[in-house]
């Protein structure tokens, strides 16, 4: 089997480490991560400066699938979001930085964002 990875996997990696050269998470301003698969999607808000992970939200949540089906996946996006942003207001992180992960600002990915911002995120 080859380890030659997809183009386009390869090119989300590529844009994933130029975006990581500048966009680091300290414990006053943690970094809001965002990994989506072709099902599922994952938020994470991290410390670089220790090496944690303080938050955490995903499609599989059982808080997520508590709230029943969604009509597609961009609605389970913002569901994800507002939760990630409901945890990290009751952790007091108010401020974060966006790490994209080398995805396009749009679709599932803005859909996320914009839910987190609603509930009280900066960034």
């Amino acid at each position: 089997m080859s380890k030659r990875l997809n183009p386009k996997v390869a090119g989300r990696i590529k844009r994933k480490k130029r975006v990581r050269k500048k966009v680091f998470g300290t414990g006053e301003r943690p970094r809001l991560s965002v990994f989506r698969s072709a099902r599922h999607i994952y938020a994470q808000v991290i410390d670089d400066s220790e090496g944690r992970t303080l938050v955490s939200a995903s499609s599989l949540s059982p808080d997520i699938r508590a709230l029943g089906p969604a009509k597609n996946k961009v609605e389970i996006a913002k569901r994800v979001g507002n939760l990630v942003a409901k945890k990290a207001r009751e952790s007091r992180i108010d401020k974060v930085v966006f790490d994209r992960g080398g995805y396009l600002y749009h679709g599932r990915v803005k859909a996320l964002a914009d839910a987190a911002r609603e509930v009280g995120l900066t960034f």
